[in-house]
């Protein structure tokens, strides 16, 4: 039985939505600061809105499988989004619940695997098996070609309008409505190649505004629509990682990405590019998809 009576057709496995107080469901909070400064040099202890944080457990079959810091909200498209990022799943059919675990408490999600999926994967639910979201211990060149193993090279060629492209790079602060109150979150959006926006995260971190944004449209099984993605952060290989999985070819965000970042995109045939700070862009990778 699905809690979700709109998600019926295109989601043949459980979900269980809680019922939540509504403090557990705030992104932010009211928070009382002085000031001092110009032009505020005569208030103090004036309202302020504070970006939430709390902690998120994944259990996998039954076992935790990880921990991350994130803003409350869209728990169950999280926990989806990350699973499809570290290949626990390739389609939404090989998930046969997702849940949170408790209904006063939605610090918890529960993913459970279609048997045959569980089989495939054995060696991936052992965390020690698979390259996490830190690189600790792990060269840059070891990190490329281990995932590189794990992910083939996006084909699509699709090609976008640069301008256009950038338009929606350029209109993504205006459309954070939890950065507006707290000044303190990242989002991620996703873009058809027409330049249609079917969805936008916002999170306290980056990583969470992608699996979120990304699971919620894998769940809805319009993901595949998805080619451009438009980050506030800066690009790391994590964040390319999450893209090509997700088999977004090309990546636009306010900050440059990382060296590691730009290794990993090329040998994925991924485009890369990101703000020069005023109003045009740096192109990375895979220039060919930006045309003017």
């Amino acid at each position: 039985m699905l809690s979700n009576p709109s998600e019926t057709e295109a989601t043949p496995f459980d979900i269980v939505y809680p019922i939540l107080p509504e403090a557990c469901l705030e992104a932010s909070i009211s928070y009382p600061i002085s000031h001092w400064g110009p032009p505020l040099l005569d208030r103090k202890n004036f309202p302020n809105e504070l970006v939430t944080e709390e902690p998120l457990a994944i259990r996998v079959e039954g076992k935790p499988y990880v921990m991350v810091m994130r803003t409350p909200g869209e728990e169950i498209a999280q926990a989806a989004g990350l699973c499809l990022a570290e290949g626990l799943v390739d389609f939404p059919e090989e998930f046969s619940s997702l849940a949170v675990c408790e209904a006063d408490n939605a610090n918890v999600v529960t993913v459970t695997l279609d048997p045959e999926r569980r089989k495939r994967i054995a060696d991936k639910l052992d965390r020690r098996e698979y390259i996490s979201q830190t690189s600790c211990g792990i060269c840059g060149k070891e990190v490329v070609s281990d995932l590189h193993q794990l992910i083939t090279p996006i084909a699509d060629e699709s090609t976008f309008d640069i301008e256009k492209a950038y338009a929606c790079l350029d209109g993504l602060f205006p459309r954070q409505e939890l950065r507006r109150r707290t000044r303190s979150a990242h989002a991620a959006a996703l873009y058809t190649l027409d330049f249609e926006c079917l969805g936008i995260s916002e999170d306290v971190g980056r990583h969470n505004a992608l699996d979120k944004v990304i699971g919620r449209l894998f769940l809805d099984h319009r993901l595949a629509s998805a080619k451009l993605l438009i980050l506030s952060s800066r690009i790391s290989y994590e964040m390319v990682q999450k893209a090509a999985r997700a088999r977004i070819p090309a990546i636009l965000a306010y900050s440059r990405p990382t060296s590691l970042a730009v290794s990993l995109a090329q040998s994925l045939n991924m485009t890369l590019a990101c703000s020069d700070g005023v109003s045009g862009l740096y192109l990375f990778c895979g220039t060919d998809r930006l045309i003017r």
